[in-house]
């Protein structure tokens, strides 16, 4: 998995191809509003799983339908890497299926 930090332009073209992405505070985060809790937390569930094999966990903050990403790569210096572009990448694939 690339740990490499990535520079702002680098970040900017990755979030180019992702929507509602933002970068802020050395980090990508995204809010996500669902229909329910129920599905909120069904997502979040998922993500476990992705996040799991991807050995790459997010801080995430949930309140009913509304869940709340951060992804920094922790071992890197709270920087945002390869690893990160690539779990937003996988989230994207799932989060609305």
């Amino acid at each position: 998995m690339d740990r490499k930090m990535r520079s702002q332009e680098q970040i900017e073209e990755a979030l180019s191809e992702l929507q509602g992405w933002r970068y802020e505070a050395d980090a990508l985060r995204k809010t996500f509003v669902f229909g329910s809790f129920k599905e909120a937390i069904s997502f979040l569930v998922r993500l476990a799983f992705v996040a799991e094999e991807q050995d790459h966990h997010p801080e995430i903050f949930n309140v009913y339908n509304r869940v709340e990403l951060t992804l920094r790569t922790h071992d890197a210096g709270n920087k945002v890497t390869g690893k990160d572009i690539q779990l937003a990448q996988s989230i994207e694939q799932f989060a609305w299926r």
